[in-house]
């Protein structure tokens, strides 16, 4: 015996536990295990269990599966029951045999350590044992075969090689067992499922014509028994004439083709009933490559259809259109509305692909949209627009299925239109509003319009060029835009060449002329350009046409808006309509510009003809000055004076009219008017002439208050030997004066309070001050304007102007105002700002230059210092 034949002898050593561990571990080796159990009893497997006990001596044979438990299949000297009983794979040799895959011989059992404690051994009924074990086509052990005899033996390798070939016939029964097992379940489960389904099968001989129906399909064409002949002519005459040429068609093209055949037809019952079939079958051939036979099966689709009808009736009266795709985005029903709506019959859609039908769709929000409904199962729903030929709107509701895509869809083009509309008309409106804040306030031309091309590009127009027409009556562009970044460079330079090479004739010079819009081409203003670098440049820019806008005042027209649009693409009459509002507004706004210019420059005229130059007394050196609001409205009544009385004496006069208009201007005239010609006629001093003021503009009716301070320079000869010269001074209600001193020092008055303002009470008694002040001292008279601010209060303006003046002390008189203005206002004051000042030299020196030459009127003493008239 070689040694591929010979028994495996295990080691003393090995594990039977363990053999059972790996045994049940194996769970594709179980469940190979299990397919094999039978059912019933097998008189093969027992006629094979009892010739191995017969050729082996033994008086007893075992067949068992092993899966998780040892299954005895068939016996031979074993006690009734012993089939079909489960043993635990721990109490049996048979363990150890399947999990060494060869055969298992014991010579003496109660001898051997592997299977000494086995209990049938220790009881004395397995004397020596021999085990084969059973593999399947795959390999697996699923089982032993065995012999065992009550007292010991040897087993020769002829045994062994006996109960081998018994066990791998065993393992084949056992196979063709399970096989006609599963055979008959399959046969059982389709048996159901054609029985559900209603399925009649047909067997076709190609070769004899032999037409085998079952009892299934001869009932579903109307036949019976003995009115079916198995024939083809049988099937053919039950078939509706109008459907006969198509399934012949078809069945012959499976006979051709040795492939598929499908076909719905209608059968028609010997009563006249018809009913619908759905068949489909496939032909056989031999060898040779000849059609031998046609298998196949038909099932009952009339209530199908029906169903199907009643489903296509409600698509076809729904006013929606409707196509449903499968799953390679065919076309599978389409509806009337669908038809109409998408201008394609039925029959040219049916089977055609949707982006062969549709090829526009292909990469639009349709392809999108349908793909991610199909690839994520979830419904969609969407608006979209597909071009010419159908150019419109078309709202869709798309639900994947297994069977692929369902569309409903809607035209809405008509009210995408009205959306658009008033979604247009929303805009419009927007951006009147943006241009009126804008231009709201804004009253210099450039400031109002140049904004003008960013507001309406690219609302309007692709571009903007905005033209004003400057007082000498030459148009000058004061803004422009573009929409694309990349052309802004080049309509720079086309805008500063363009009005030095334009006619008479072009659209912008005749908007100008007639006050009307002018709509032109481009190729029509690049003839009247002419060869140069404007028309090359706007060749290059490369509009279609422009549109050019009058900016129409209240009696003029004050310039031009012109718009551009790209090649393809016309204005909307509504957004013309839109642009010439703007335009509109615009030139409104020039206009209010060049009015409040106007009665800026008018105010200002009449304020400054009101307010003369000073006087220039010995050793005394006055400055003035005087700088109008920002704001042309708030132009107002401020006023400075300064003369010399009768008796020589200088007096200082500033003042401010309430209000902030061309009446508080005039007023201001007429008060300064009286008040010069109070002081200048009675010497008076500083009370008396508010005093007299107030008593005049009671008698004369004029109806206004004001603010004013009064300041009068007086000197002894005493005074003037010692250097110094007093100021008397009286106020109504106006903020009081400063004085640096000397040193830089800034003097605060003592405990300053203002009378009444003029114009409340003619009665009121007013009060003077008088302070000494050394030669070589600054006094500053000034209105609250200076200091008044709408983010601060007065006292924090008057300490910004103290600190200002000390840090000034040293500084020539005209200098210092100037610096003054420049600190307190930045040359934009928010109120009129006026301001005198003396400057009191020293009077033991010559005058010097800066006060400038000694000039005052004939009738005044030259000596100053005489005697003080009051």
């Amino acid at each position: 015996m070689d040694d591929t034949s010979r028994p495996h002898v295990p080691a003393p050593a090995a594990d039977r536990r363990a053999a059972v561990q790996a045994l049940t571990e194996d769970r594709g080796r179980t469940r190979s295990a299990r397919r094999l159990r039978l059912r019933d009893a097998s008189s093969a497997l027992d006629r094979l269990t009892g010739l191995a006990a017969r050729l082996l001596g033994a008086p007893i044979a075992q067949l068992s599966l092993i899966d998780d438990v040892q299954v005895v299949v068939a016996a031979v000297g074993l006690p009734a029951g012993t089939v079909g009983a489960e043993v635990p794979l721990e109490s049996t040799a048979c363990a150890v045999a399947a999990a060494d895959r060869t055969p298992f011989a014991v010579p003496d059992a109660a001898a051997d350590p592997r299977v000494a404690d086995l209990e049938p051994v220790a009881a004395g009924m397995v004397g020596a044992y021999l085990g084969a074990p059973l593999l399947d086509s795959e390999g697996q052990v699923v089982g032993v075969l065995c012999v065992v005899t009550p007292t010991p033996r040897p087993w020769s390798d002829t045994d062994v090689a006996v109960l081998r070939q018994l066990a791998s016939a065993a393992m084949t029964e056992l196979e063709l067992a399970a096989l006609r097992t599963e055979y008959e379940s399959d046969r059982l489960r389709w048996g159901l499922a054609i029985d559900a389904a209603g399925i009649g099968t047909f067997d076709w001989d190609l070769r004899t014509g032999e037409l085998v129906w079952d009892a299934r399909l001869i009932e579903m064409f109307g036949h019976d028994a003995e009115s079916f002949n198995g024939t083809i002519e049988a099937f053919n005459e039950r078939i509706h004439p109008d459907d006969l040429a198509r399934v012949g068609d078809a069945i012959q093209g499976s006979i051709d083709s040795r492939g598929e055949y499908e076909a719905e037809y209608r059968v028609v019952w010997p009563g006249g009933e018809t009913r619908w079939v759905q068949a489909r079958g496939r032909t056989l051939s031999d060898e040779d490559g000849a059609p031998t036979r046609m298998l196949g099966a038909a099932y009952d689709t009339t209530a199908e259809r029906a169903s199907g009808l009643r489903v296509t009736r409600v698509l076809e009266a729904m006013p929606a259109g409707f196509y449903s795709l499968d799953r390679q985005w065919r076309f599978t029903h389409v509806n009337a509305e669908a038809e109409r709506l998408l201008g394609r019959e039925r029959d040219d859609l049916l089977g055609q692909e949707l982006w062969t039908a549709f090829p526009a769709a292909v990469g639009s929000a349709f392809e999108e949209n349908y793909r991610t409904a199909v690839r994520t199962g979830t419904p969609v729903q969407f608006d979209a627009h597909y071009p010419a030929p159908l150019d419109g709107w078309y709202e869709l509701r798309a639900w994947p299925s297994p069977e692929g895509l369902s569309v409903y869809f809607l035209e809405v083009t008509e009210r995408r239109r009205v959306q658009d509309r008033a979604e247009r008309g929303a805009q419009r409106l927007a951006l009147l509003a943006q241009v009126s804040a804008e231009l709201a306030g804004a009253l210099d031309a450039h400031t109002a319009t140049a904004h003008l091309p960013r507001l309406v590009v690219p609302a309007l127009a692709d571009w903007c060029i905005v033209t004003v027409v400057d007082p000498d009556g030459r148009p000058r562009d004061v803004g422009h835009w573009h929409a694309d970044p990349s052309a802004r460079p080049l309509l720079d330079r086309y805008v500063a060449a363009r009005l030095d090479a334009m006619p008479a004739t072009a659209p912008l010079m005749r908007a100008l002329l007639t006050g009307e819009a002018v709509v032109e081409r481009a190729t029509t203003v690049l003839d009247l350009l002419g060869d140069g670098e404007a028309r090359d440049l706007l060749a290059a820019l490369g509009p279609e046409s422009g549109v050019a806008l009058p900016l129409r005042g209240r009696d003029r027209t004050l310039g031009v808006m012109t718009l551009y649009y790209r090649r393809g693409w016309a204005p909307r009459e509504e957004d013309l309509a839109t642009a010439q509002d703007v335009a509109d507004r615009a030139g409104l706004a020039l206009d209010n510009a060049r009015l409040y210019g106007q009665q800026q420059a008018l105010a200002e005229g009449l304020q400054r003809s009101l307010l003369t130059e000073p006087p220039e007394p010995d050793h005394a050196e006055i400055a003035v000055r005087y700088l109008p609001a920002a704001e042309a409205a708030r132009v107002g009544g401020d006023w400075y004076d300064a003369f010399l009385q009768p008796g020589g004496a200088t007096m200082l006069v500033i003042g401010d009219v309430v209000g902030h208009d061309t009446e508080a201007a005039a007023a201001m005239g007429q008060l300064r008017g009286l008040l010069r010609g109070i002081a200048t006629y009675s010497d008076a001093g500083p009370g008396e002439v508010l005093r007299g003021l107030d008593a005049s503009m009671a008698l004369l009716q004029t109806r206004v208050l004001a603010t004013a301070t009064v300041a009068r320079f007086e000197q002894t000869d005493d005074e003037r030997r010692r250097g110094v010269t007093r100021m008397r001074w009286a106020n109504a209600g106006h903020l009081p004066p400063l004085v640096t001193n000397p040193d830089g020092s800034v003097a605060e008055l003592a405990s300053w309070r203002g009378d009444l303002l003029l114009g409340v009470d003619p009665a009121t008694r007013r009060e003077e001050s008088v302070v000494t002040l050394d030669r070589g001292s600054t006094v500053l008279l000034f209105t609250d304007g200076l200091i008044e601010r709408r983010d601060a209060d007065l006292d924090a303006g008057m300490a910004r102007l103290r600190e200002a003046l000390r840090e000034l002390a040293d500084r020539p008189l005209q200098e210092l105002l100037d610096e003054v203005l420049h600190r307190l206002v930045d040359g934009t004051p928010e109120d009129d700002v006026a301001l005198v000042a003396v400057r009191l030299h020293r009077q033991d020196v010559p005058r010097p230059l800066v006060a400038g030459p000694n000039r005052i009127p004939d009738v005044v003493p030259e000596d100053p210092a005489g005697p003080i008239r009051r």
